[in-house]
């Protein structure tokens, strides 16, 4: 049976684009369109869609205005389409706030080069967050070797049975983890809610993020102190348009600073650099003093500007196995041979779970590798990095 897809966009040509692209793939139907947020909220109670594609810019009600109230009133994943510009990108990043899953660029030659590619990947996020489930969790205490108290995730077809933090969506949305990081075999993850400090050295942490991250990342830095003694390496897939103000928003809602990193910049404890969309991110310290080093790399074996493995392999060369790496919510495996490199070295690698992921896939290639140690709830993961380091 193909997943449900309703197209919302006040552009005809622009829905029949869209739809034309989706039912080119057999798993997937449009079984609707609405010309705005009023008319999406009526379908979506009366179609049941598995995902919504949803323009920000509408007459009526705008697309973040609809996020909030589907998220309310009919939770569904939602993917947003919105204009690579600074503007854009604030809209887009409310959007991400009141709800909404991902996103995508509204020009398609701004997906990919190829048109196809670019109706490959539309294809590839909407089946991928159709195939979530809304979990709640169980929680059962139990004490672990290691001083870790773990739990397990039992599947509860029901509301959250706690209140998500007002940054992030009230429904969290999860796809099965089959196929995500292309390997198939059961892993068992340790879940945890809390660690007992481990003694061990650190001059560094590291996350790494793809889809969902905007949000995880802001629920976890959010949870650090001032002066956090220690500077802290992001890596999440989005766009040049965007890092520079999704870098401003984090620094205005947390306590320690955060910045767009620059070419140049001498790291500093207590700063946060996120990698500039586009680009690669890595640190150096031939003056004596990490630096950061932005590059326009366009080797074809990198799949991703910016991407984890790269920044996390530069850190290996620097900070050797004084790193804590986190893997957040993500398609794809990047992150997996950085993390492989890191932990070679002694460094401690963590993973979100998969009931708080958007998708399980970046932790889940971590997990499945044994590379990471633990897999820890979005809600969780700041207080642990505080115990820790």
């Amino acid at each position: 049976m193909a997943f449900k897809v309703l197209v919302v966009d006040d552009s005809s040509f622009y829905r029949r684009r869209v739809k034309d692209i989706l039912n080119e793939d057999r798993s997937l139907e449009v079984v609707g369109e609405a010309r705005n947020g009023r008319e999406a909220i009526d379908m979506i109670k009366s179609l049941r869609p598995d995902v919504v594609t949803m323009d920000v810019e509408m007459p009526v009600m705008d697309g973040i205005s609809a996020v909030r109230r589907i998220m309310d009133e009919c939770p569904v994943p939602v993917i947003m389409f919105s204009s690579l510009t600074h503007q854009g990108a604030k809209a887009t990043l409310d959007a991400l706030d009141a709800g909404a899953v991902d996103f995508l660029p509204k020009r398609f030659e701004e997906i990919a080069k190829d048109r196809s590619d670019a109706a490959t990947i539309l294809r590839t996020k909407v089946r991928l967050l159709a195939r979530r489930t809304p979990l709640s969790i169980q929680r059962r205490p139990l004490t672990s070797p290691g001083g870790i108290t773990a739990r397990t995730a039992v599947p509860v077809p029901s509301a959250p049975s706690r209140a998500l933090p007002s940054n992030a969506p009230k429904t969290a949305f999860v796809r099965s983890s089959s196929l995500l990081a292309g390997r198939t075999e059961a892993v068992e993850p340790q879940i945890v809610t809390q660690v007992r400090r481990s003694g061990k050295r650190y001059r560094c942490l590291a996350i790494g993020a793809s889809t969902g991250g905007p949000v995880a990342l802001q629920k976890v830095l959010s949870v650090l102190p001032e002066g956090f003694p220690y500077p802290v390496f992001l890596v999440q897939h989005m766009p040049g348009t965007f890092t520079k103000a999704f870098a401003e928003r984090l620094n205005q809602h947390c306590q320690i600073r955060v910045k767009e990193a620059e070419h140049g910049d001498v790291v500093q404890n207590g700063w946060a650099y996120l990698a500039p969309g586009g680009k690669q991110m890595t640190v150096d310290k031939l003056s004596g003093q990490p630096r950061i080093v932005i590059t326009e790399s366009d080797a074809a074996d990198i799949g991703y500007k910016p991407s984890v493995d790269t920044t996390f392999n530069s850190l290996s060369n620097v900070y050797g196995g004084d790193t804590l790496a986190v893997i957040l919510t993500g398609m794809g495996a990047d992150g997996r041979e950085g993390c492989r490199t890191l932990k070679g070295l002694g460094a401690k690698i963590w993973a979100q779970d998969q009931a708080s992921s958007v998708v399980y896939g970046m932790p889940q290639a971590v997990t499945v590798d044994k590379l990471a140690e633990v897999n820890i709830s979005i809600d969780d993961i700041g207080s642990c990095i505080i115990t820790e380091m």
